[in-house]
C-alpha cells in the first residue's frame, strides 16, 4: 500500500501547523482572528443527511461512519506496512475517531470564519496530490487501495484545507518573540558534589568550565552547561526551568533537586527574544491545542459507536 498522505490521525496537529505554514490555494477570509465555531455549514458530503450511519456528531454535523471505518482502516494498514502489532496500540480506534472530530472542528472554525474553497481549488489540490503519489495514471488504483471513492477523497481534501486554513489562523496569533531565559546548568548525581560545586562558583571559579568538568548532562556539558534561550513550558525540566525564570543575568541559584540528580543554574540573559523555529513550532502546537480544548469545552460533541 502506497503511503497516505492524508492522514488526520494522532500527528494532526504537528502536520496541520507546517502545513499551514506553507503555500496553499487562496480561500475566502471571513474575520482576522480565531474564532469559536457556532452553527456552520455542513461540509458538501453525504454525511450530512440523518439516513447516513454516523461515527459522531460535531456541532450537529455527522462524520459517517463508513468514513471512520474507512480511516480506521487506513491507519491500521500503515501501522501494519511498519511492522507495528496492534495489539500493543492501546484505544487506537479512538484516537483515529478523535482526531477525525479534531480535524471536523477545526474545519468548522475555518468555516465559521468566512472562509470557503471553490470547486476548482479542491481539483487543483487532487491535482497536487495525484504528482504526489506518481501521477493521474496511478490515482484510481491508489484510492483503491487506500480506502477511498473520488467523492469521498474529494470530501477529504476539502476538509484540509479548511483545517490547515484555521490552523493558519490560530497560529497566526502566536508571537515571533517571547520572554525568555539564557540560562547554563551543571548537573551531578549526588548532593555533596553539588554542594562542593556550588561553593567554588561562590568563590569566584568559572561556571562554564565547571560544567565541562564536572556536568552529567551529555547534551549540555561540553558546551560550558549552555541550555541555550527557551521560553516557559518548553525544558524537559520543569524545576530547572522554574528557578531559572526568578534569576537576573549573572545570578547563580541555589542546588535544585529534580528526577535527573542535582542542579545549579546560572541565567546569562533574559528578556524578549525570537523564538528558534523549534520553539516557535511547538508554540503553534500548543496553541492548536489550546483553541480545540476550548472547542471541546464549548461544542456538542457526541461519540455514536464503541470503536
Amino acid at each position: 500500500m502506497t503511503s497516505n498522505p492524508l492522514r488526520p490521525t494522532i500527528v494532526l496537529i504537528a502536520a496541520l501547523c507546517l502545513a499551514a505554514c506553507s503555500p496553499s490555494p487562496s480561500a475566502t477570509p471571513g474575520t482576522t482572528s480565531p474564532p469559536s465555531i457556532s452553527s456552520p455549514d455542513p461540509l458538501a458530503s453525504p454525511e450530512a443527511t440523518d439516513s447516513v450511519p454516523k461515527a459522531a456528531l460535531v456541532n450537529g454535523e455527522g462524520i459517517a461512519l463508513q468514513a471512520f471505518e474507512s480511516e480506521l482502516a487506513r491507519f491500521e494498514a500503515d501501522q501494519l506496512a511498519i511492522g507495528t502489532d496492534l495489539a500493543t496500540l492501546e484505544d487506537y480506534e479512538l484516537q483515529v475517531l478523535q482526531a477525525m472530530i479534531d480535524q471536523r472542528l477545526l474545519a468548522q472554525g475555518a468555516q465559521a470564519a468566512g472562509y470557503a474553497f471553490d470547486e476548482l481549488e479542491v481539483m487543483e489540490k487532487l491535482a497536487g496530490l495525484a504528482l504526489q503519489i506518481g501521477g493521474q495514471d496511478v490515482l484510481e488504483d491508489w484510492m483503491e487501495s487506500n480506502f477511498y471513492t473520488l467523492e469521498s477523497l474529494l470530501e477529504a481534501l476539502e476538509e484540509e484545507m479548511l483545517a490547515a486554513k484555521m490552523v493558519e489562523l490560530i497560529v497566526s496569533d502566536v508571537p515571533a518573540s517571547l520572554e525568555q531565559v539564557h540560562a547554563s546548568h551543571i548537573l551531578v548525581a549526588d548532593p555533596e558534589t553539588a554542594e562542593y560545586l556550588h561553593q567554588r562558583i561562590s568563590f569566584g571559579d568559572d561556571f562554564a568550565t565547571l560544567a565541562v568538568e564536572y556536568s552529567t548532562d551529555t547534551s549540555t556539558g561540553l558546551s560550558g552547561g549552555d541550555l541555550g534561550w527557551f521560553p516557559r513550558g518548553t525544558l524537559t525540566m520543569p524545576e530547572v526551568e522554574e528557578i531559572a525564570f526568578t534569576l537576573q543575568p549573572g545570578e547563580v541559584s541555589e542546588i535544585i533537586e529534580s528526577a535527573l540528580g542535582f542542579h545549579i543554574v546560572k541565567c546569562i540573559e533574559r528578556g524578549d527574544h525570537p523564538l528558534s523555529p523549534e520553539a516557535l513550532q511547538r508554540q503553534h502546537e500548543q496553541a492548536v491545542i489550546d483553541w480545540l480544548n476550548e472547542q471541546h469545552e464549548i461544542v456538542a460533541i457526541e461519540i455514536l459507536i464503541t470503536p
